[in-house]
């Protein structure tokens, strides 16, 4: 990939990723019969937790100061190798669907660890309940993809987003619906959503990922959040470009068609978010594994009717 396109795909990446965030709480607020917050204002508090400074526990190691660089870090790379509105993923010829879960799972034990280093009660009781669902959430995902790979004979992304592609329209089948279901149920996990978490929540006993980010403040808060918002927009992409069958088109001359394409799909998914949201109370802790095993079964069905109806 040439040096233009891979730096473009990053800056849409890092600066729609927020974008993406306020939109779906625009939406959500709106369904409510709520005014709601502008959908600018993640831009605002992430810049505003920049210019802020942090407090740190005396008990903070290394490990706390370093955990929001690595997140952010391994978060970023792992969403590098995502296509977004192109054909090419700036990362795909380094790696498959595999490092991809890798990366975050490593950005998901940085976050544990950090949360645990402070011995704050609310940052174990946190991290245990993020390690317990990503416990279930990460088989789920790699049997989501594993069919995927499976449909087009390749586990690398480029290859997935080129074979739905050129399928368009045919791609619709009993197969797609049950995978689409199924990455769902993990998108909403893994970004750590209603049904399976409350972000907005301010009782700390029900937070599951917001328990781990209670010590952290100022620009070490800014990077959490805004690696939270690129994982967001990461596998938003992914469902975009792999489970909904709109060709992705290539070359210089159809960059905005394509790009175009690829907004209105991410509407769409934002709107499907907000409405299943609003719709839903967040789920007791211990059935949230039954939820997700639903998603590993629809994945299982799907690889299933891969293999017997090929």
């Amino acid at each position: 990939m040439d040096p233009i396109s891979f730096f473009t795909q990053l800056a849409c990446l890092l600066l729609g990723a927020p974008l993406l965030q306020g939109f779906i709480k625009k939406i959500k607020s709106r369904l409510q019969g709520k005014r709601g917050p502008s959908v600018l204002q993640p831009y605002y508090d992430i810049w505003k937790l920049f210019r802020k400074d942090s407090v740190l526990s005396e008990h903070a190691s290394w490990v706390f100061r370093f955990a929001p660089y690595g997140v952010f870090m391994f978060t970023l790379t792992a969403a590098l190798f995502v296509p977004l509105y192109s054909l090419k993923a700036p990362m795909a010829h380094a790696g498959d669907c595999i490092l991809v879960v890798y990366l975050l799972g490593m950005a998901r034990f940085l976050q544990a660890a950090a949360a645990l280093d402070t011995g704050s009660a609310f940052g174990g009781m946190g991290s245990s309940r993020e390690m317990t669902i990503g416990s279930f959430a990460e088989p789920a995902l790699f049997m989501a993809l594993f069919a995927v790979g499976l449909h087009f004979n390749s586990l690398n992304l480029n290859e997935m987003v080129s074979g739905v592609s050129q399928g368009g329209a045919a791609h619709v089948s009993f197969f797609n619906v049950l995978l689409f279901v199924g990455f769902f149920v993990v998108l909403i996990a893994e970004t750590g959503r209603i049904p399976v978490d409350n972000p907005s929540t301010h009782l700390e006993l029900t937070m599951v990922h917001e328990a781990m980010l209670l010590e952290y403040s100022g620009s070490y808060l800014a990077l959490i959040e805004w690696s939270k918002a690129v994982k967001q927009f990461m596998f938003f992409s992914l469902m975009a470009n792999v489970f909904l069958p709109i060709a992705v088109l290539e070359g210089s001359p159809a960059t905005l068609s394509s790009l175009g394409i690829f907004s209105l799909k991410l509407v769409i998914l934002g709107y499907i978010t907000a409405w299943v949201e609003t719709l839903n109370a967040k789920l007791r802790l211990f059935r949230v594994p039954n939820l997700l095993l639903f998603s590993m079964g629809c994945s299982f069905l799907a690889m299933l009717s891969i293999i017997f109806v090929r």
